[in-house]
């Protein structure tokens, strides 16, 4: 053959070595991208539809938060793997409640309850402080969707550890998942060990007896307790924080309670609703009323001495305080309120 045998090699670039590759790339050696990657890439090809579909800015913000959920979710999903993760000494797993408990419970709080916060300054920056709360609803979805109104509408994004019931920690995948999300028995012990830690702690003192009283009956605080909530706050010169919650008594609209199936099963009440059990699993649905939880000022325990936690007329004066704040606040809310499904 005439002339140069030798095959031309066409460049793909001018110069390989400035060839554009994204970041994610030159992370990491071994070509696995880590959580915060994956976000990277895809944030930028969102941005660049973004920019070729002429997208404004309102219609951009959507995108980032689907792919911080996505980012999380992978990184979650990662740890569990390789078991790079902590947990407190209650079990709080933070990365759990952040990428799996608080998304599902979202659902139910932005689409299904619509719910309405309010007050949320009188939480802290930061430090102990006791919530005290009302109960209701057959199930206890007005706790779960209190941890969600103080995580996501506090500044802080600060995360609420519950007192349950002992029941709530025997079932089964309920029990663990609860640990996991930061939650532990109701008993004065734990209630003064998180609040000398410093947490965002909450109380449901109505206990059952809010959980299962009768419509009829909604929206009447039951009896507080012997006041255990309130040694622990003295103890800890936490401050107490009334909230109330509107709403959750309509979920499950009780109308009788069959108390000898409920001692037969070993549960506290077998409710009788509109829809269970006469509904099958249709029941267990909850109604979707309209739901405001407002938090109150707070009631100071520094003016106590920690000994006065052993007081009985200290502790009943400032339960029956908390107790009257909830249930005026009730009365008040619900006097604006034109009908339970739309507010």
């Amino acid at each position: 053959m005439a002339g140069d045998s030798r095959a031309k090699v066409i460049p793909l670039h001018k110069n390989s070595a400035s060839a554009r590759r994204h970041p994610s790339t030159l992370a990491r050696p071994d070509g696995r991208a880590s959580a915060e990657q994956i976000s990277a890439v895809v944030h930028d090809i969102d941005g660049r539809r973004g920019v070729a579909a002429g997208a404004s800015g309102d219609a951009e913000a959507a995108p980032s938060e689907f792919v911080r959920r996505v980012a999380g979710l992978a990184a979650f999903l990662r740890e569990r793997i390789t078991g790079d993760y902590d947990v407190d000494e209650f079990g709080f797993d933070p990365h759990f409640n952040e990428a799996v408990a608080l998304p599902l419970l979202r659902v139910f709080f932005n689409d299904w309850f619509r719910v309405e916060v309010s007050g949320i300054e009188n939480l802290p920056a930061d430090g102990p402080a006791l919530v005290v709360a009302n109960h209701a609803g057959v199930l206890p979805m007005d706790a779960l969707m209190l941890s969600v109104a103080v995580h996501d509408h506090h500044p802080g994004r600060r995360d609420l550890r519950m007192l349950g019931a002992d029941l709530v920690f025997d079932l089964p995948v309920i029990g663990p998942a609860a640990r996991k999300a930061g939650h532990t028995m109701a008993c004065t012990a734990d209630a003064h060990r998180l609040l000398a830690a410093g947490e965002l702690t909450a109380v449901f003192p109505e206990g059952y007896k809010g959980l299962g009283k009768r419509f009829k009956d909604r929206y009447k605080l039951q009896r507080f307790g012997r006041g255990g909530f309130v040694s622990a706050a003295l103890q800890t010169q936490a401050p107490i924080v009334p909230c109330s919650i509107v709403g959750s008594e309509e979920i499950y609209p009780m109308i009788a309670d069959i108390k000898l199936l409920a001692r037969l099963l070993g549960v506290p009440y077998f409710p009788i609703t509109p829809l269970f059990p006469l509904a099958g699993p249709a029941g267990l649905v909850p109604l979707p009323s309209k739901w405001h939880i407002a938090f109150g000022e707070p009631i100071e325990t520094t003016d106590y001495e920690p000994a006065a936690a052993d007081d009985p007329m200290v502790t009943f004066e400032l339960t029956d305080q908390v107790r009257e704040t909830i249930q005026q606040t009730l009365y008040r809310l619900l006097a604006g309120r034109r009908n339970m499904f739309f507010g």
